[in-house]
């Protein structure tokens, strides 16, 4: 019996035991999801078919919470039931070091939750941000699941846990393996002193954002190696809260960044507000003032699937001239999270051939109960919306649909993820999945 069929019997086995040490009584909620199915892979440029199954426990007790992920693909390989599994799962190669393959495992761990005095998070992490995130807003390390698992770390300290609100730090790595994409956050509250009801909560930051190895995933197409250099931003901001109480809140926010990228430091600010209505609604209005080849929100939702467009700007390989630009944000969540809807759009006051055209993020939820059994989520990430008939070109664009249906403790996923990749042949890339999970605890 070779080491992946240990490693499989094992995981099984486990599974199914440890619920005798987590009874009703324990202080440990256990809940675990073993999910069979089908996936497709791009090899060698054409999809190929495995079977699959997936089992993934999830463990939490006070404010911590864990989260394990081990999904075996495998081929029967002859009349007699033998199966093969897919090797690229387990054997490193040079793309990917064994703790690209084998870190990945532990899906997350988790202290607390964002916004708390403390919270860490390591694992699968898609709300990676810094300060009002004009450097780095909601990063994702989980575009190439399932065939790239990347482990990441959210680590955030506030002073108020030492009972020193004059302080705090802020931190983020999305991958661990590779120590690319990293940055971190100290921010600073001068006024607390003063006991002002309003002003005692005005927040001073500093922020450093890198990625140290932008071709890290090798696919730039007209970038030589040797030219590949580290991407730098370092940025201060301020954030003042104006209004907090249930029917509106609001808060005031600025930042000035530099990106050290080509001949000359590129430069750009943001000023705006944002905050919620009702408590189920969400707004943001920002003014953007950039200099010329100055990339805002670098570190956005899907740096990993632009990288190289973002690094030929800041670089200066492609020439953008400074523009004054905005973006605007607006989501609301209705019904106990049965319908959650969320978009931003950004572009240029006065538009031209040289400005960005805008770019479209926009995220929707039904949850369980509108329709008994059934749920579905889809995304839509859309640059260069030219006109209207871009907005509904896929061309530039990151889709992805999942609609479940569930049975008892089953669950029956239906998912598809279509990504724009010029570095393909295709020019696409497409991800399906029919898959069953069952809930056994």
């Amino acid at each position: 019996m070779n080491f992946k069929r240990i490693i499989f019997l094992l995981s099984i086995v486990t599974l199914l035991l440890f619920p005798a040490f987590a009874d009703e009584g324990s202080a440990i909620d256990y809940g675990a999801n073993v999910e069979i199915g089908a996936e497709s892979f791009i090899e060698n440029g054409d999809p190929v078919s495995y079977q699959m199954i997936s089992l993934d426990p999830d463990m939490a007790f006070g404010k911590f919470g864990i989260g394990i992920s081990l999904t075996f693909h495998y081929k029967f390989s002859g009349n007699d039931g033998s199966f093969d599994f897919r090797e690229e799962d387990w054997i490193p190669d040079d793309k990917r070091s064994a703790l690209d393959i084998y870190l990945p495992i532990l899906r997350y761990f988790r202290y607390g939750h964002k916004g708390d005095s403390l919270y860490g998070k390591i694992g699968y992490i898609d709300d990676g941000t810094l300060g009002n995130g004009f450097i780095m807003g909601n990063y994702s390390n989980t575009h190439f699941l399932p065939e790239r698992k990347i482990i990441g770390l959210s680590l955030d300290m506030d002073g108020n846990l030492f009972n020193f609100p004059y302080l705090g730090i802020e931190t983020f790595f999305g991958n661990l393996a590779k120590m690319d994409v990293f940055g971190t956050r100290l921010y600073a509250r001068p006024l607390v002193a003063l006991n002002l009801p309003v002003f005692k909560d005005l927040q001073i930051g500093l922020t450093a954002a890198f990625d140290r190895n932008p071709n890290s995933f090798k696919n730039f197409l007209t970038v030589d190696e040797g030219d590949i250099s580290t991407v730098s931003i370092f940025g201060v901001d301020f954030k003042q809260p104006v209004l907090s109480n249930d029917l509106i809140s609001m808060a005031i926010f600025g930042d000035t960044a530099f990106q050290n990228g080509g001949d000359k430091v590129a430069a750009g600010s943001l000023l705006g507000f944002g905050g919620n209505i009702f408590t189920f609604m969400n707004y943001g209005l920002n003014a953007l003032f950039l200099g010329d080849n100055f990339v805002p929100f670098y570190f956005d939702s899907s740096y990993d699937l632009f990288r190289e467009q973002k690094f030929l700007v800041y670089n200066e390989t492609n020439q953008i001239p400074g523009y004054a630009g905005w973006r605007a944000s607006m989501g609301f969540t209705f019904a106990d999270s049965l319908f959650v809807f969320n978009a931003s759009i950004d572009g240029a006051f006065v538009q031209n051939e040289l400005t960005p055209f805008p770019h479209l993020i926009a995220t929707f939820v039904v949850g369980e109960g509108l329709i008994p059994g059934f749920s579905f989520d889809a995304s839509y990430d859309k640059r260069d919306i030219e006109t209207f008939s871009d907005l509904i070109n896929a061309e530039n664009a990151v889709i992805g649909a999942n609609i479940n249906y569930k049975t008892g403790p089953a669950v029956i996923t239906l998912g598809y993820d279509l990504r724009y990749a010029p570095e393909s042949e295709k020019g696409w890339e497409t991800t399906a999945k029919l898959s069953t999970s069952i809930s056994l605890f």
